[in-house]
């Protein structure tokens, strides 16, 4: 179910929250599914259980899954449909915005076009 790239810049612990989010949009996890215990999950994918660990520590923090110690992490009610495309258009904004910095592109050329976009088009559709 979750897949890894593991030539990509973006951290795995992220590519984990990402492909959980994603998997909730399209409705193949639902709230109150359980997800895959750590280090099932770690084994599965060849990774180390404490990168599996801080995805799921992060989805937690966000409310995105609900863990308990000795019965496991459960997707929350939170990851609707709306919420987790949400969720995913704003890490890729977030990815695209951390681009656009280390490509040295000005704040404000960023600014104008999310101004552009919200005021209905232009040349920055």
């Amino acid at each position: 179910m979750i897949q890894i790239d593991l030539t990509s810049r973006v951290p795995i612990y992220e590519q984990i929250c990402t492909n959980i989010i994603r998997l909730a949009s399209a409705g193949v996890l639902k709230p109150g599914d359980k997800l895959l215990p750590v280090r099932s999950l770690a084994s599965e994918l060849g990774i180390n259980p404490n990168t599996v660990a801080k995805a799921y520590k992060l989805l937690e923090n966000d409310g995105y899954i609900v863990s308990n110690v000795g019965r496991g992490s459960y997707v929350s009610d939170k990851l609707t449909k709306d919420c987790a495309e949400r969720a995913i258009a704003l890490d890729d904004f977030k990815q695209s915005t951390k681009i656009a910095n280390l490509l040295s592109v000005d704040k404000a050329e960023l600014n104008r076009i999310i101004e552009n976009i919200y005021n209905g088009g232009g040349i920055d559709d």
